[in-house]
């Protein structure tokens, strides 16, 4: 009678644990962080986002300064990026963003460059300087009809073959 609580006591144990670890898995992977609001709330507006979205980071050099919070149109039917930074963040005025890829098919994120200007971004303004995302599936279009081109040029302007009955 003993050795089967125990056992039962490990088993349920085992379990909690197995659970405990799918669940911060499932946070983890998923995004889901609590760290409260950056602060500095930042706009740019670009003419091509590819796959970005919201919650994708937004860095500096690497470093995570803070994360896409909203993306929509503006009346321009251009796309806007919401970013909420960091609020100790000291980015100058004339700061560009750029969109860029991890690795050759991973997430999009946003790389800001830091400017020279003496005066700051402050909540709520737009970055003037934009860099838009690049599109792997538009270049490998381009190419497919290149070459699509210039097959057809090439057989057009083969020589017709000589007739060997002579």
């Amino acid at each position: 009678m003993a050795s089967t609580s125990i056992r039962d006591t490990a088993v349920g144990i085992f379990v909690l644990a197995g659970l405990a670890a799918v669940a911060y898995l499932s946070v983890a992977l998923g995004g889901v962080s609590y760290r409260g609001k950056g602060g500095l709330e930042i706009r740019a507006t670009f003419n091509e986002i590819g796959g970005l979205k919201a919650r994708a980071q937004v860095v500096v050099g690497g470093v995570k300064v803070g994360q896409v919070t909203r993306v929509e149109l503006d009346a321009d039917l251009r796309p806007n990026v919401t970013m909420d930074l960091d609020e100790k963040l000291q980015l100058p005025v004339d700061s560009s963003a750029s969109i860029l890829t991890a690795g050759m098919l991973g997430d999009q994120y946003i790389e800001l460059e830091p400017g020279g200007e003496e005066d700051v971004l402050r909540p709520g303004d737009e970055l003037q300087f934009t860099q838009d995302a690049f599109v792997l599936e538009r270049l490998i279009g381009k190419l497919v009809h290149q070459l699509g081109a210039d097959s057809d040029a090439s057989d057009s302007e083969a020589p017709e073959p000589k007739d060997l009955e002579q």
